[in-house]
């Protein structure tokens, strides 16, 4: 994940997220390697990154931006609806609100990803005194992002995705093979699985769920995909 961040005094460059959940993995399973999470700081650059951290006194320099973009497609729009929305747009920015907090519908939303105002991206505001880890578990949850696990003695592995991925999309991004071949999921809540000596010991114990394909992932779960390729 890239953030891009303006009016703060930050690091840039891969910063390593302070998982609690990962941490507890690791002391539990001592796997041979950790894969946790890196965010990706990146200061004044708003075009590239996944969500925008601004301090609160800064946000206008980006909703400019936006207004900016926003009235050069009004005074060129011919579509009764698109200017509709343009000025919809304007009048909430004008009001310090950025696009990522206004209520659009579908049709509206395809528009304005190709339009693509800085500000339609997740926008966390921020005041003084803030740590970087405190800043990517909000940019985390703006951007509706949870985290999935598998473990045991190999390794320990925080994986990034969507809320309300479904089991197929987690496995791809494990691997590819696990998504094309995919069978079942197992899949164990994480406080279960802490009570666990290990993920076979949940098993034994009836607290892994055999799940399908269309089964949606929860925020913290740890899972192991059955496959065949």
């Amino acid at each position: 994940m890239k953030i891009g961040f303006t009016g703060i005094d930050l690091p840039e460059g891969k910063t390593k997220y302070k998982d609690e959940n990962l941490i507890s993995l690791e002391m539990k399973d001592k796997p041979k390697k950790v894969s946790p999470f890196f965010a990706e700081f990146t200061r004044d650059e708003f075009v590239q990154s996944d969500v925008i951290v601004i301090h609160e006194s800064k946000i206008l320099d980006l909703l400019i931006l936006d207004m900016e973009k926003i009235e050069a497609r009004l005074a060129r729009s011919t579509d009764d609806e698109e200017k509709a929305l343009m000025t919809k747009c304007l009048e909430n920015l004008e009001n310090e609100i950025p696009l990522c907090d206004v209520e659009f519908n579908e049709e509206e939303e395809k528009i304005l990803n190709a339009i693509a105002p800085c500000s339609f991206k997740p926008v966390v505001k921020i005041g003084d005194n803030v740590d970087a880890n405190t800043i990517i578990t909000l940019a985390l949850e703006k951007a509706d992002y949870m985290f999935f696990y598998t473990s045991g003695s190999k390794e320990s592995h925080a994986w990034l995705v969507k809320k309300g991925s479904d089991i197929i999309t987690c496995a791809a991004k494990i691997h590819n093979d696990l998504a094309r071949g995919f069978i079942k999921g197992d899949v164990v809540g994480f406080e279960d699985y802490m009570k666990c000596h290990n993920f076979n010991d949940c098993k034994s114990k009836g607290l892994v769920r055999l799940v399908d394909r269309d089964y949606i992932v929860q925020p913290g779960e740890i899972i192991e995909i059955r496959f065949n390729v």
